[in-house]
């Protein structure tokens, strides 16, 4: 409820915001419906900016061809194809890695082959855990790790907390750092993005950090709040 008054105030004051997530399953659309009919949180698919747009943006700024090979959900394989981009395993450019729920043996070879031979080695997202009913499963992270082994080379990270997805976000908002903050509540991905790209940081203790963790955490977020309902703006 607090998450979907706080949204609504913005709409009201007419102030830009953004969703951002390193999720690279769900297209912007499908991010749109979840918000909809889980919290009654109404937005445009054009305030929602995934990790695969970001990937997508930054191989568009690259420009070192149009032929990439995907490791991932069907979300990721759609938002890279949609930005004009030949999804093939012969000889690509790139080869994206993001989470997987159906990831062979052989995937993983061809990527490795691909990376070897010269492809630009890109990862959606660092999150090495993905949090469920059944525990901690593998995230996008883990993945990634596994190729950087078998490579021997570092992929260029696009998701949060990294800078690429934060400054392409900033891009699309036409605002400068010093006039955004970052709110969320997991302070491994959110609230690092903030810090660690010098933008205010506001922390919700509603969701994966605990208010327990906090006075230990390296580096502090410049806010903690207990609800987005005590934050007055």
């Amino acid at each position: 409820m607090a998450g979907k008054n706080f949204v609504e105030r913005l709409q009201k004051k007419q102030l830009p915001f953004l969703f951002v997530t390193n999720n690279t399953t769900k297209t912007p659309k499908a991010v749109q419906e979840k918000l909809a009919n889980q919290f009654d949180i109404h937005v445009t698919s054009n305030e929602i900016y995934t990790a695969t747009l970001a990937t997508a943006d930054y191989m568009l700024e690259k420009k070192l061809g149009k032929k990439v090979y995907v490791i991932g959900e069907s979300g990721l394989k759609e938002g890279i194809k949609d930005a004009g981009f030949e999804l093939t395993a012969e000889n690509p450019d790139y080869v994206v890695v993001g989470l997987d729920t159906k990831l062979t043996y052989e995937k993983i070879v061809v990527a490795t082959l691909a990376i070897q031979k010269g492809a630009h080695f890109i990862g959606t997202n660092p999150d090495k855990n993905i949090p469920t009913e059944r525990g901690l499963l593998p995230g996008a992270g883990s993945l990634i790790g596994m190729l950087e082994i078998a490579t021997k080379q570092k992929a260029v990270i696009i998701g949060k907390p990294e800078a690429i997805i934060m400054n392409k976000a900033l891009e699309k908002l036409k605002l400068t750092k010093d006039e955004v903050i970052m709110v969320g509540d997991n302070y491994e991905t959110d609230i690092r993005a903030g810090i660690d790209n010098e933008i205010d940081s506001l922390l919700v203790l509603t969701g994966f950090t605990p208010k327990s963790a906090v006075n230990a955490l390296s580096v502090q977020p410049t806010f903690v709040i207990n609800s987005l309902d005590e934050w007055v703006f």
